[in-house]
């Protein structure tokens, strides 16, 4: 039991640069407090004390404003930053290494007994206000964006967001960084995750050159089989000065 207390207070470290030294994660952090709480009445729960597990979950609710139902299954290391408004389901099942924000849910969609909320496999993390509903699994390493609705499973790895959750598709990085370089644009201070507007206008533009040169290349072809000659050459450097 110890040993998973310093694991948690660990962790607060890890993910949270605000946290500042080991007394102010044991007074000041609720999402500390509720994996404690959740510790104990999890173990009353096991021991058949329905009843006192679910008062030390309520007070533990009041307290920090999280809900985590004594029966749910938690792994280790579970992280939940802020927390408040966070809801965990009676039969939802969290791995290790995982990460909360709050007004998360994972919640159920059927009144039946038996299996009705989520599983989160290992080092998941949901964003904040979003809504994983039903006995659906988020693979291992999965990504739920903020504020999205997911009702049907993840695959590991993945990255989900809206309403109703779907997949990001992946883009085809190599090519748009050719497609760069051949029209002389480096996205300096580009970072892999920046969700900047114009980045992303540049970057929707580079895909569509990326699909017309493809397409040319399939017209050129099939002129070169009917005989014509396209002409080849080398396209030309783009006078940078003449664009500032």
């Amino acid at each position: 039991m110890l040993q998973r207390i310093k694991e948690d207070i660990r962790v607060v470290f890890e993910r949270d640069p605000a946290a500042r030294n080991t007394l102010e994660v044991l007074t000041a952090y609720p999402g500390f407090h509720a994996v404690l709480m959740y510790r104990l009445s999890h173990r009353l729960w096991q021991a058949r004390l329905f009843l006192l597990g679910r008062i030390v979950s309520h007070i533990a609710r009041w307290l920090t404003g999280i809900e985590i139902h004594p029966g749910a299954s938690i792994g280790r290391r579970l992280f939940i930053d802020h927390g408040m408004g966070v809801v965990i389901g009676e039969t939802a099942e969290i791995g290790d290494d995982c990460t909360l924000y709050h007004g998360v849910t994972l919640g159920g969609t059927s009144w039946e007994k038996g299996k009705r909320h989520p599983t989160l496999e290992n080092n998941v993390v949901v964003g904040a206000g979003a809504k994983v509903l039903g006995p659906i699994t988020v693979g291992e390493g999965g990504r739920v964006g903020s504020n999205s609705v997911v009702v049907k499973s993840v695959p590991p790895g993945e990255t989900v967001v809206g309403i109703p959750g779907h997949i990001i598709k992946k883009r085809a990085k190599d090519a748009r960084a050719e497609i760069a370089r051949k029209i002389g644009f480096d996205a300096y201070g580009q970072t892999r995750d920046m969700s900047d507007p114009v980045t992303q206008a540049i970057d929707s533009m580079l895909d569509h050159i990326h699909v017309m040169d493809k397409k040319v290349e399939k017209m050129c072809a099939a002129m070169k089989k009917a005989g014509m000659e396209p002409g080849d050459g080398e396209m030309p450097e783009l006078d940078v000065e003449k664009l500032d």
